[in-house]
């Protein structure tokens, strides 16, 4: 990173496509009859695994600036990979994808990179399992690479222990080869954009609470998905809003999903001067434009049903309150340590590296603030959220923020130090 420091934020930034939606809409269109068009498609890793994962599957798919055409195939139109799938660093593929293997008529092995083989798989193997998969752990470890041999689907009702999109999806993608419907009841909301798109594409799908179901018989129709925004990638932009004096951006065409919002509130919880505006919807899901002007923050407690809603927010939220009056405590996010890295321990010691007052707690962090933040190398641990956490950080610290692995942002968001870089006003 440069050693520029910003004396303001000015300007507006399109943030590019949500990178769960990118990821499902290939997915949904690839076993949809017909064609389907995304547009605004992410540009990143994970999205890109996705699709040569389908390609490999037997499923032609367009690709040029931003925009996709899938050619879809139907529920049962996949062919037999001539070798192992690779899902590189992405948990979504490799979860999601998972659930619609369970029900082919074929054997898949599907793996990733030393990040994704050490994630956990046994949260999708046992509910698929129920349902009638057989799928192996290679390594008998309960992680990738897995072995999947297609099988019939029965439906169930899955209690979950922890509230998991990924994990939701992929019981709700067996669900569509079930023999009756399939439902899945989590402790509380994860972000809901499987249920929204597959009921663009034709599903039925229903939802209760904290409850989904899926009923089977019907084939999805290929469709057109504008893919919004994604406020994970917005996070960083509004983070730098806040801390860096005298600023102001516009935020444009962001995903502001209610099951993914926990982020704004919190900032408003916090004293973040944060508003939405020019609210809209596209294919189910409302869209804003985020107005963001610096603040001086409050410490607060961040715990319970919103944590679904902001994890992959978190560590930039970290960086916020070590700039906020008082003690903000992080509770109730455990799921931080299955993440690309364990996020509790990276985001302790790389704030600690740079002067942050910050513990590490069984379930979250604790951090007293204000405290001034000096420059330090710091190691990303090749997760994408840890790096642009560091490049904002990087604008309000004295001194200079080395990146170790700092490329890991190509992940999700390849143009991200160019955009920071270019709203800087720098002394």
């Amino acid at each position: 990173m440069k050693d520029t420091k910003a004396i303001s934020m000015k300007g507006n930034i399109m943030i590019p496509g949500d990178k769960s939606i990118s990821h499902r809409a290939i997915i949904f269109g690839a076993i949809a009859e017909g064609d389907t068009k995304i547009t605004n498609f992410l540009e990143g890793a994970d999205c890109i695994s996705t699709m040569e994962c389908f390609r490999d599957l037997g499923i032609s798919i367009d690709h040029q600036n931003g925009e996709v055409l899938v050619h879809g195939k139907g529920l049962y139109g996949l062919s037999t990979p001539d070798h192992p799938l690779d899902v590189g660093n992405s948990g979504t593929t490799l979860r999601l994808l998972s659930g619609i293997l369970a029900a082919q008529d074929f054997t898949t092995t599907i793996t990733g990179d030393e990040s994704i083989v050490k994630r956990p798989m046994k949260r999708i193997m046992d509910p698929l399992t129920m349902m009638g998969a057989d799928m192996i752990s290679i390594h008998h470890n309960d992680c990738a690479p897995l072995l999947i041999k297609g099988k019939r689907m029965f439906g169930i009702h899955y209690l979950s222990h922890v509230a998991s999109a990924q994990v939701k999806s992929a019981i709700l993608l067996a669900g569509l080869y079930a023999n009756e419907p399939t439902s899945i009841t989590e402790p509380s909301l994860s972000r809901n954009h499987t249920e929204i798109m597959l009921k663009h594409f034709g599903a039925h799908v229903t939802s209760n609470g904290v409850t989904a179901t899926i009923h089977p018989g019907q084939k999805l129709i290929g469709c057109e998905i504008n893919v919004p925004g994604d406020i994970s990638s917005a996070a960083y932009f509004i983070a730098a809003g806040l801390l860096v004096p005298n600023s102001e951006l516009l935020i444009q065409n962001v995903g502001v999903n209610p099951t993914r919002d926990g982020l704004i509130h919190v900032c408003k919880q916090m004293g973040g001067n944060v508003t939405l505006v020019n609210k809209r919807t596209s294919g189910g899901e409302p869209i804003a434009d985020i107005l963001v002007k610096s603040s001086s923050l409050n410490g607060t407690t961040i715990e319970g049903d919103i944590i679904p809603t902001l994890i992959d927010e978190i560590p930039v939220i970290a960086l916020m309150a070590c700039m906020a009056k008082g003690t903000t405590i992080i509770k109730d996010a455990a799921e931080l340590k299955v993440k690309e890295s364990n996020r509790i321990d990276t985001m302790v010691e790389n704030l600690s590296a740079l002067g942050a007052d910050i513990t590490a707690t069984e379930d979250g962090m604790m951090i007293k603030g204000p405290t001034p933040l000096h420059g330090a190398t710091i190691d990303s641990k090749m997760d994408h959220r840890i790096a642009m956490t560091f490049a904002v950080a990087n604008l309000i610290c004295h001194g200079n923020i080395t990146i170790k692995g700092k490329d890991c942002v190509n992940i999700s968001y390849p143009s991200f130090y160019e955009e920071l870089e270019r709203l800087i006003q720098s002394v």
